[in-house]
């Protein structure tokens, strides 16, 4: 009986112990599978430090990861693998696999994307003085350099990097709006750097001041866009030096991912006023053009410019930046006309626009009566806007992406309490794809590189 129960308490002791054991186990493989997440985005926070430091060629594609106390935890290894535009860095991906030294069969890979924010964060960024009427939507940030009167409805921030400014009657000011917080000094009707007569904003968005915000800073490189589009891309002359007769480009994306470039022989004429020149005669609408050439837009270096004014529309495949710019001639400053709608292929992050103009980027007086605009528009010594022409009403504009604009804008005109010209309804949304578009020549808003994706890999 000794023998027998000897044997099963044997039997058991063997059990319970092996039981033990593989607990352990267990637990060291759970503590290592912790600590190897940690050493892995450890291994990501040492790869952006290199990145926002301008370290990246003295960085180490493997290190060992020790505690504060200088204990050997485990080790990372780095994968790096960039996303290029036209030979600049856009974004990185980083691959980090940590292992912990407790278990060395046990490692976790992590996937983190890091770019930089863009301008495209702003809906509206101005260096001017700005009424946004009642008709207005805007769904993204709004900052000016100047003072803002805000009558639209506003879902997001709006702040002025002014206390107070002198509010005139061109922005409806003429009788000053004491009830919103204006005050009368002298000839002057002094307001809020941010203000409202309507009720239809949200006040309690309102930031004023704030700090500037820096536009010579983002003054995108003219220069370097054309030295790309002239070796990598599509670079146009001056179309005087193609047609002596000719008056600019016109052109027309289409969704196979080409571009109809048209060279315009004779432009309409019609009464128009502007702050700028007065009443004057614009050349905005074109008569009569022909067929240049047709192209292939470089997807490894999507840029486009153009050494003339230049007439835009259509269907965006892919990515494209776009620039209107006179190097030859400094003294001539060249506009982007914005003739019809500019939609893309597919509304995701493979998809992205941005037109730049040395001065203006005006739409149209032949716009349709409901326009749609995609993408960023920068007016980068000019502004964005469409002039007054009489009796030129058109319903709806809607621009999803963001407009960056040196002067005041103005898509609609009213004399009194009338709109006498532009649309009479206007929305404004910021495009979340834009924010960390791989675009060539964005600016940026913040040059940090930032996470804009985490996942664990299998």
């Amino acid at each position: 009986m000794v023998l027998v129960f000897s044997f099963i308490f044997l039997i058991m002791l063997g059990g319970l112990l092996t039981f033990i054991l593989i607990q352990h186990k267990v637990s060291v493989q759970n503590i290592a599978w912790e600590e190897s997440l940690r050493v892995a985005e450890s291994g990501i926070d040492y790869y952006k430090w290199c990145l926002n430091n301008g370290a990246e060629d003295q960085c180490q594609m493997q290190r060992n990861y020790y505690d504060q106390e200088g204990v050997l935890i485990g080790d990372f290894s780095l994968e790096v693998i960039s996303d290029v535009s036209c030979g600049e860095t856009i974004s990185r991906r980083i691959y980090s696999t940590g292992r912990s030294s407790k278990y060395n069969d046990v490692e976790r890979t992590l996937e983190v994307a890091y770019g930089r924010m863009s301008i495209a964060k702003f809906a509206y960024l101005l260096n001017d003085n700005v009424w946004a009427g009642p008709d207005r939507q805007i769904k993204g940030l709004y900052h000016s350099n100047g003072g803002i009167r805000m009558d639209g409805e506003n879902q997001s921030l709006i702040s002025s990097t002014l206390n107070e400014w002198v509010c005139t009657s061109s922005f409806g000011c003429s009788t000053c709006p004491v009830s919103s917080g204006c005050r009368i000094e002298g000839s002057n009707c002094i307001c809020p750097g941010v203000f409202t007569t309507t009720e239809n904003p949200r006040t309690d968005l309102f930031s004023f001041p704030v700090s500037p915000f820096d536009f010579a800073g983002i003054t995108v490189d003219l220069a370097g866009i054309k030295s790309k589009a002239q070796s990598y891309s599509i670079y146009l002359p001056p179309s005087g030096s193609i047609d002596s007769s000719a008056d600019g480009y016109h052109l027309v994306f289409k969704p196979d991912g080409t571009v109809e470039v048209r060279i315009i022989t004779r432009l309409w004429s019609d009464w128009a006023y502007s702050e700028e020149q007065g009443w004057h005669n614009d050349y905005f609408r074109i008569r009569d053009e022909y067929l240049y050439n047709t192209y292939s837009i470089e997807s490894s270096c999507p840029v486009i410019f153009v050494e003339d004014n230049l007439w835009v529309e259509g269907t965006i495949a892919g990515k494209v930046t776009l620039a209107s710019a006179n190097l030859i001639s400094p003294a001539v400053k060249t506009n982007i006309i914005l003739v019809n709608d500019i939609d893309y292929a597919a509304y995701d992050e493979n998809h992205a626009f941005m037109a730049i103009a040395e001065n203006n980027v005006l739409i149209s007086p032949s716009s349709p009566d409901n326009m749609f605009l995609h993408g960023i528009i920068i007016a980068q010594n000019g502004h964005f806007g469409i002039n007054h022409y009489p009796d030129n009403i058109k319903n709806n504009l809607e621009l999803n992406g963001s407009v960056v604009s040196n002067g005041r804008v103005g898509t609609q005109w009213i004399s009194g309490s009338y709109i006498v010209s532009g649309y009479l309804h206007r929305q404004n949304y910021t495009d979340p794809d834009l924010i960390y578009s791989a675009l060539p020549f964005v600016p940026y808003s913040e040059y940090e590189f930032k996470a804009i994706k985490w996942e664990e890999l299998d």
